[in-house]
């Protein structure tokens, strides 16, 4: 009886240890291409994500094509987040806000533009993604997946 309590407790207190934790996009992502892993981590009171491996030059728009002239070639070091804010949040069960989607963003290396984009935490370890100019509706998206043993970084 004794070790069942101690079982239902402990079940109990790790289920609301997760549920304390807010969606958190810092960490290792690897890109929807299998290009690049990008890190996200905090720049001033925003998140930014820069390239930390460069895994490959494939095409971003035609999966299997080589891309010998890139705007501007991928690179360790380089800016393809920036300025991602809070947009929307949620309320939990004891009272705590928690941000669910950030606006920011977003470059593409292969015309060498910046678009608007939204992000957000999808299930099992995917960071959604949509590229805009002007209004979302007319964006594209993509989900990025998080990196092995990469989880977010507190």
């Amino acid at each position: 009886m004794r070790t069942t309590l101690l079982l239902i407790t402990a079940v109990l207190a790790s289920g609301a240890a997760r549920a304390d934790q807010a969606p958190d996009p810092r960490g290792l992502w690897l890109t929807a291409s299998g290009n690049l892993e990008v890190r996200i981590a905090p720049c001033g009171a925003a998140l930014c994500g820069k390239v930390a491996r460069v895994i490959d030059n494939q095409s971003m728009s035609r999966p299997g094509e080589v891309m010998a002239a890139d705007a501007q070639p991928a690179r360790e070091g380089m800016d393809i987040l920036s300025d991602f804010v809070p947009l929307s949040s949620e309320t939990t069960p004891d009272g705590r806000s928690i941000t669910t989607e950030w606006r920011g963003h977003i470059f593409n290396r292969e015309n060498g533009k910046t678009y608007d984009c939204l992000m957000s935490l999808g299930g099992a370890g995917e960071l959604k993604l949509r590229a805009y100019a002007g209004l979302p509706l007319f964006g594209k998206s993509q989900a990025w997946r998080r990196v092995a043993g990469q989880e977010a970084q507190r």
